[in-house]
């Protein structure tokens, strides 16, 4: 199995970078086109970016402020397997995010692209929460 894991610190609350990564309404503003689910273990997000793209995941692990992370259920054939997910770790009102996206059965283009999208889509999350800047979603990568 292949993992992709990424460090971001954000100049924020990590209750503020955990509304960001678990409510579908902020989540819009960074990743996704379209969003719904509620932060609660065992409910299902559904994340679409646009028409053949309607990718679902559960939540296994949600503690409000410190860590959000979800288990992909249907989606591509590279992403079925995987999961990814968010800790939160606040000092002097600084947030470490440590992100991982894990279990991709192959090193291929799928998952070299994905790591490389992920580091811009966390960047864009960074300036989402501390600068209210929102990237328009076809400028996303």
């Amino acid at each position: 199995m292949y993992h992709i894991y990424q460090d971001i610190t954000i100049e924020a609350k990590s209750k503020g970078v955990f509304e960001a990564v678990s409510s579908p309404e902020k989540l819009e503003k960074w990743w996704p086109l379209k969003c719904k689910g509620v932060p609660k273990r065992g409910t299902i997000y559904s994340f679409n970016f646009g028409p053949g793209y309607d990718w679902r995941g559960e939540v296994t692990i949600c503690r409000p402020n410190e860590a959000f992370h979800i288990k992909m259920t249907k989606a591509d054939e590279d992403w079925n397997p995987t999961s990814f997910g968010f800790d939160l770790e606040e000092t002097n009102g600084k947030t470490l995010v440590s992100f991982q996206h894990i279990n991709w059965p192959e090193c291929n283009h799928h998952y070299k692209r994905s790591n490389f999208c992920w580091a811009i889509l966390l960047k864009g999350l960074k300036d989402f929460v501390e600068k209210d800047v929102v990237i328009p979603f076809d400028q996303r990568s």
